[in-house]
């Protein structure tokens, strides 16, 4: 194909060159499928008539520490991007640097916590040299990439939803600038709720608006600003997304076909976001701002009642919008794809555990500290900090009384006198009665981080762990001695390997880590895992595991 001019926002309907071009797109993370499944998930995609891939790009997940960047596996977003083009599928990419998504801090990596002055998503010099560094190495990936030169990124987004947000007048013209500077040529966009119109935009960008319910004021404010030129709904929500303790959210098929009819009707573009949602692996929920400081957690499954199921099955609102988008299509659409083999299992069997305690040994190098310190800011990580899962404070006590949070545990403490459960701390419990006793006694406190806020004006005050004093009696406790159990590979290896696993024929200690064993009789099949608990690949940890073929929540499994 001979390209000579990429998408124009230049008269009411796109074009891509100087044809006209509706935009009905989708998103896939890439990030949150299997790498063996990206190609599945496309193909199904482009059979429901889609004909542009939208992404977000997580660079908590790219730059884990300042400076180490990953892009392999299931980071690969240049082959991710080679595949879509090779499906004949269009491509806006959404590079943040902040993303929201329900994910951990809007994406951003929690080392930038680690700096005390810290003001995310402004010009403050801390974070935009950290953006400029990020965006070095991710532009070398993407530019090469865009339409113009081959590639499929017909556009690219600035920032995302800034609008509410907007605490700084310069910020989006630096992130604009950031982008143009290092070689972006496409079409430049922005997009923002419907209370976030009017803030988040961007000289020499065109503005989108993010909404589930059609409403008048919508595209009379895309006309008023930007006459005579396209309109988009970059993120129509197909559902919605679960959190903890709360029920599963269903968007009623009908009511999506009869708003994406309608805003086709009124000749606009459009995204639908999520089409396929996947899943949040490991601790990258995000989390829910109800209040300083309380947060509810994103669950681990990202299905968002999405047209394409978090196992890859197709939905009544896949068929429904299929049938809606062949109309806008001059070919037949592709058949559908064959849906992956799947099989329930029998319970795995828990044969082997081994206490927090016994793991401790196994864990990097404790740290002592006059006062708590939290998550970010201990000297881990080559001192970029601990960005997720747990850590244990302990200190001596010399009596029994009111133990007092003072709101300072983020988010939630199991709270241990001499390695025996006494109570919980979160946003509930500030204080409770610690039994008395004799002597010296060790109180530990281990502290899970339940998922950063990813939306809102609190990133900045995202740090985890302890973030502040604990009372005992109203004396402020001090000489802590703290464990980072991050749960990274290595250290679930080295406990894997360890020959400290005790059978479970002997009395198990909780909390603590279980080695379960699941018989697959040939060749393995897709599956989810139902359980409550924490999953190292083969290494599970507390309670029965079931696997069933439609769960009301579970962890896909593939069989790759």
């Amino acid at each position: 194909m001979n390209r000579v001019e990429g998408l124009r926002a230049l008269s009411p309907q796109f074009t891509l060159e100087k044809k006209p071009l509706r935009i009905l797109g989708g998103s896939i993370h890439y990030f949150r499928v299997p790498r063996a499944y990206w190609k599945d998930r496309l193909l199904k995609m482009k059979a429901c008539g889609i004909n542009t891939l939208t992404t977000y790009v997580p660079w908590n997940l790219h730059e884990p520490e300042r400076g180490v960047f990953n892009f392999e596996d299931d980071l690969d977003l240049e082959s991710y991007l080679h595949l879509a083009a090779s499906l004949d599928l269009w491509v806006i990419l959404r590079p943040g640097p902040y993303i929201c998504s329900e994910w951990d801090m809007g994406g951003l990596p929690s080392w930038l916590l680690r700096d005390e002055k810290m003001k995310l998503r402004t010009t403050y010099f801390g974070f935009t040299d950290a953006v400029n560094s990020f965006f070095d190495h991710l532009m070398k990936k993407v530019v090469p990439l865009q339409y113009t030169m081959g590639g499929p990124i017909i556009a690219v987004q600035v920032e995302n939803e800034y609008g509410a947000y907007a605490t700084d007048e310069q910020y989006m013209l630096f992130t604009k600038e950031a982008l143009l500077s290092r070689g972006i040529t496409e079409l430049l966009v922005t997009s923002d709720g419907r209370d976030g119109q009017g803030r988040g935009g961007v000289k020499g960008a065109l503005e989108t608006i993010n909404f589930q319910k059609l409403h008048p004021e919508h595209v009379k404010y895309l006309d008023e600003i930007q006459p005579e030129r396209p309109k988009m709904v970059m993120e129509y929500w197909s559902g919605w997304f679960d959190t903890w303790d709360g029920l599963h959210h269903v968007y009623a098929a009908e009511k999506m076909k009869g708003v994406v009819e309608e805003i086709l009707k009124m000749d606009m573009s459009i995204n639908i976001y999520m089409f396929h949602g996947g899943t949040n692996f490991g601790f990258l929920n995000g989390a829910v701002d109800v209040g300083r400081p309380i947060a509810k957690p994103i669950i681990t499954s990202y299905d968002y009642d999405a047209p394409l199921s978090e196992a890859g099955d197709y939905t009544t609102k896949y068929h429904l919008l299929r049938n809606l988008f062949s109309q806008y299509h001059t070919e037949p659409l592709p058949e559908l794809p064959s849906l992956q083999d799947r099989k329930a299992y029998q319970p795995a069997v828990i044969q082997k555990h081994l206490s927090l305690w016994d793991s401790l040994q196994f864990t990097d190098k404790p740290f002592k500290s006059e006062t708590p310190v939290n998550m970010e800011n201990l000297p881990v990580n080559n001192n970029n900090g601990q960005s997720y899962g747990y850590t244990l404070y302990e200190t001596t006590i010399t009596s029994g009384g009111v133990l007092n949070s003072q709101n300072n545990v983020r988010d939630r403490a199991l709270v241990f006198v001499e390695k025996q459960f006494v109570g919980v701390l979160d946003y509930q419990t500030s204080k409770f009665a610690l039994p008395d006793g004799e002597g010296k006694r060790t109180l530990s406190l281990l502290v899970e981080n339940s998922g950063r806020v990813n939306y809102g004006k609190v990133l900045d005050e995202q740090r985890k762990g302890l973030v502040g004093d604990i009372l005992l009696n109203k004396d402020i406790l001090r000489d802590f001695i703290i464990h980072s159990l991050e749960l990274k590979p290595d250290f679930v290896n080295r406990l894997e390997s360890s020959g400290h696993w005790v059978s479970m024929r002997q009395q198990p200690s909780f909390p603590g880590f279980f080695q379960a064993r699941l018989y697959v009789n040939g060749s393995p099949q897709d599956t989810f895992m139902k359980l409550d608990v924490i999953v190292f690949e083969e290494q599970k940890t507390d309670g029965k595991i079931q696997f069933t073929i439609n769960p009301d929540y579970g962890m896909t499994v593939d069989a790759q």
